[in-house]
């Protein structure tokens, strides 16, 4: 088997709190018509034993939509009480693994984005019609999911995911998308050959139609630096989203072209 995405362990205070981290991208090739990876991830959640809380941890631009869907629907199986932690960005799947959380707490530099769910694949004209057939119906099940937790009407989901929209904490919460905003931590963050690192995990903005303006935030002078330079780094106050500017050139994107 690959190297996992996730990593599930006890809590060193409360055996009776069980912790998952889902950092990275949510991988692909070992769950798309693999049950091994699947069959493992049960086992190491059901490992955790008579748990009554596990908290979630997210920082992840997403991934492979069967992955997350199916991680999501452990979570929300499981008796235990689940708390969601959004330790950076929670975007396109990942969103959706986010709303298996009783309650879904984000600090107040963090990012949540929703969109329609995308994949790459190969095959025969057959192979692409049960596809789209098959990607149809995880898009209606996503609408269901955030309908389910935001207690918002089909049509606003449905917009908010064709114009693929990024969320500050506040508006995620203010949305029903999140319940609650926690005070800014610290965020080790930076760019590296175009590439935006947020605590070791590197996401590449670039992919995305209508991906948010970065503002690293420098505290020491109190300024915002829209574009920051190649190897900036700060450790507070990282990502600051204007929801009203995110029709945006993308070359603007932390100076990425």
């Amino acid at each position: 088997m690959k190297n996992k995405f996730w990593k599930f362990r006890a809590s060193a205070d409360d055996p009776k709190v069980g912790e998952l981290l889902l950092y990275g991208v949510i991988d692909s090739m070992t769950w798309w018509g693999d049950e091994i990876t699947p069959k493992q991830f049960k086992k190491e959640l059901d490992d955790l034993g008579d748990v009554e809380l596990i908290k979630v941890f997210i920082n992840s631009e997403g991934g492979d939509v069967f992955a997350g869907q199916a991680i999501h629907s452990m979570l929300k199986r499981h008796r235990a009480r689940i708390e969601v932690y959004i330790d950076g960005l929670a975007a396109s799947i990942a969103s959706v693994v986010a709303m298996a959380g009783d309650i879904i707490r984000m600090p107040k530099n963090a990012m949540m984005m929703v969109h329609n769910p995308w994949t790459i694949a190969m095959g025969t004209a057959d192979d692409f019609r049960k596809l789209a057939d098959d990607m149809d119906q995880i898009r209606e099940s996503i609408i269901v999911t955030y309908q389910d937790k935001t207690g918002m009407d089909r049509e606003e989901i449905i917009r908010l995911m064709d114009e693929e929209t990024w969320m500050t904490a506040e508006e995620a919460v203010q949305m029903g998308f999140a319940d609650e905003l926690e005070e800014s931590k610290k965020i080790a963050a930076s760019l590296k050959e175009g590439l935006l690192v947020v605590n070791g995990q590197q996401f590449d903005l670039t992919k995305y139609k209508n991906p948010p303006k970065i503002v690293v935030v420098d505290q020491e002078n109190n300024m915002e630096l829209e574009n920051p330079r190649e190897g900036e780094q700060t450790d507070e106050g990282l990502l600051f989203l204007y929801q009203k500017k995110i029709q945006i050139n993308k070359n603007r994107i932390g100076g990425m072209k």
